[in-house]
Formats: C-alpha cells, structure tokens, sequence
C-alpha cells in the first residue's frame, strides 16, 4: 500500500515554484513537476492533477514523495529511475548534437525530433533498433538546443563607420527635445491596396467576422512616417510612390509645415538612395533646394541597423493598429492613417527610448573596433 504523502509549501517555495512556471524557457519536465507541486498543495486530488497536465497517477506520486522525503530541489530534479539505462549518452549524445546542428536533409527546411531520431538510426550509431522521439527531445533539452526553431536576426558588420554612426543616433536620442533644434526620425513604408471581391459578413454573437478568401490587388502605395525623437509627435504622408521626388517634397513639407520656425531639423534616417540631399536639387531649382537643406541636417543609422531609426517603431504600432485589414484604394488609406495620426498625437504617446552610448559600450563592447595603437601596444 503506497504511503500517503502531504504537501505543504512555504511562501517562498510557492513563489519559487510559480517563477519556474511562468518565466523563460525552462524543462518541460521540470515544469510539470512545479505545477505538480503548486497543484498538490492547493488540495486537488492526484487523480484531477494527472488529467489536467497530462501525466500518470505514478508521476504524481513520485512528485510528492521526492518533496518529502528529499526537499524542492530533488522533486524538481528528475533522477533516473533503479535500473534504467540512459539512451543516447557519452558519444552518442555528442553525436546527436553534432547532427542537430547540421544542415536538415534535402527537402526539408529544418530537423524534427522525429528525423533526427531516424537518421540516428539510419547512420548505425546506436546498437538500437529505434530511437524514440521523446528520447532526442530530452537529450537536447538538456543541451539547450531546438534545431526545429529558427530565430530572425539582425547580423551587421560591426566596423568603425557603425560605431561612429550608431554613436551619433544615440547621441541625438539622448538629448532634450529642443523646439529649436528637433530631432525627428524618419521612415517609409509600402502598403498593399487590397480590396474584397464579396462583401464581408459582419459579426454577431456567437459568430465572429467573415471575410471571403478571396481578394483584388489593386496596387501599392507608401506611408512616409516622421515622429519627434523627444517628443509626442508625428506626422504621416501617403504617397503613389517612393521616388527621389517623394523624398524631396516631404523634406520641404518637414522644413515649411511641420516646423516653420526651427533654425535645424535634426533628421534620423536610413540609407536608402533615396535619401540623398542631391535628391533635393532633382525636385526643386537650386535656390530652394539651397534654402530647405540649410534648415536640415542629415543623420543616418548604421547600414543593416535601421532598428537604431524610432520611425521603425512608430510604423510598427500604425501597422497593428490601423493597417491589419484589407484596404482598397489610396484615398481610403490616407483617410484612415491620417485618423492614426490624430488619435496618437492626441493621446500623447511617445517612444521611451532605452539604449543609450553607454549601454551600446556595454553590450557591444567586444564587437567594437580596436583602435590601431591600441592593437600594437597589445602585440609589444
């Protein structure tokens, strides 16, 4: 008869335990044991516990009886069980490794547990008939390695023209707003023009939203976005295209709309060609060309790190908010971003801006340059 074992946790092992559960990336195994626990010791029975997180009565059991006899540390902790061989270990596990991390088979964007466990197999690197899935998925979890995931990055060239030009923008962003000398960030981004080839069903209860598969392209047009890098403020233009012209007549519009009165207007942008100031001289005659690129100076992000330009940020909120639909024709486009562009300016949103020089010394240190006398001294 299997003994009956109470759980009772302090405060601190609660809190402990619902730490695990909710923050970062963590053992499955480990994880179900916490809420084993935390379960337990809320009074639900063993029988409930197992159905709910998808486990054997026997698990519950172990559980509980590890945190009695042994403590938190030893129930979280799974120990191999009397007598059981561990598959995949020593050169096996290296191997596996070895294999995860290589290119997937022909046909196939990435490895699964499941091809992974049958080319192990296939290759005769373990005296096993079959590897299980779960078995590959254990053994890498405890390596820390998911080669079913892919994760988007930005990889830049760190050289001394980023460094300089990363410094620059994050000087800039550092400084009090100045209605004299602003600093704005500028971006731009196309919008696809789709319109619905049969009207939407509109929702009711119980029935959410029907929109037909199927839909008419009807173009493409561009979202100039500007905000303020110390203020509440933005400003948006929808245009037919993205040309050098387009470029020109929004610098013109940031110099006599937007502020008539600064002597400077600090501009952060990326290096798009179309971000040239010759490009001024292509809109206008010379004299005016002349007289707009006095009032503005040019401040551009790093190549491959135009996550340094806030206008990034700011076209990733108008997209959620206002874009994720299907929208017809540019003149409903501009109706509704300019609404955007209201409503945000109203409520005085801004982008609180976290990355400074000193953070960028401190996170990327070791991706700067070293300066050239420091090197020789080095080599001495």
């Amino acid at each position: 008869m299997h003994a009956h074992y109470i759980v009772k946790l302090t405060s601190d092992e609660r809190e402990t335990l619902e730490r695990l559960i909710s923050g970062g990336t963590k053992q499955a195994r480990k994880v179900k044991r916490a809420q084993v626990l935390l379960a337990t010791d809320s009074g639900i029975s063993d029988a409930e516990i197992a159905a709910a997180i998808n486990c054997g009565t026997a698990t519950v059991y172990r559980v509980k009886k590890a945190f009695v006899e042994e403590g938190l540390e030893q129930a979280l902790n799974e120990k191999p069980r009397p007598g059981a061989k561990r598959k995949l270990s020593g050169r096996d596990e290296t191997l596996l490794v070895a294999l995860a991390c290589s290119t997937p088979p022909l046909g196939r964007a990435r490895w699964t547990l499941q091809l992974l466990a049958d080319e192990f197999v296939r290759l005769e690197t373990v005296e096993l008939e079959t590897v299980s899935a779960d078995t590959v998925g254990r053994r890498l979890a405890e390596k820390d390695i998911k080669p079913w995931q892919k994760k988007m990055w930005c990889i830049p060239a760190v050289d001394a023209e980023f460094v300089e030009r990363m410094e620059d923008v994050l000087d800039l962003y550092a400084e009090p707003h100045d209605p004299v000398r602003p600093t704005i960030c500028f971006d731009e981004k196309p919008c696809q023009l789709i319109g619905e080839t049969r009207v939407p069903i509109r929702m009711k209860p119980g029935q959410p939203q029907r929109v037909d598969c199927e839909y008419q392209r009807n173009g493409v047009a561009n979202i100039f976005m500007m905000v303020g890098a110390a203020f509440p403020w933005r400003q948006t233009k929808v245009t037919a295209r993205r040309t050098a012209i387009d470029f020109a007549e929004v610098m013109r519009d940031l110099v006599d709309v937007h502020f008539p009165h600064a002597e400077r207007i600090r501009v952060v942008m990326d290096n798009l060609s179309t971000h040239c100031r010759k490009n001024l001289y292509e809109a206008f005659p010379a004299p005016e060309a002349r007289r707009i690129l006095r009032r503005l100076e040019f401040h551009y992000t790093p190549k491959h790190a135009s996550w340094l330009n806030m206008a990034e940020i700011e076209i990733g909120v108008l997209s959620g908010q206002c874009l994720d639909r299907r929208i017809a024709s540019q003149a409903e486009l501009e109706v509704q971003v300019a609404a955007w562009t209201r409503a945000r300016n109203d409520s005085g949103a801004s982008i609180d801006w976290m990355f400074d020089v000193t953070s960028a010394r401190e996170k990327l240190g070791r991706a700067y340059p070293v300066p050239l006398h420091t090197a020789t001294q080095a080599a001495a």
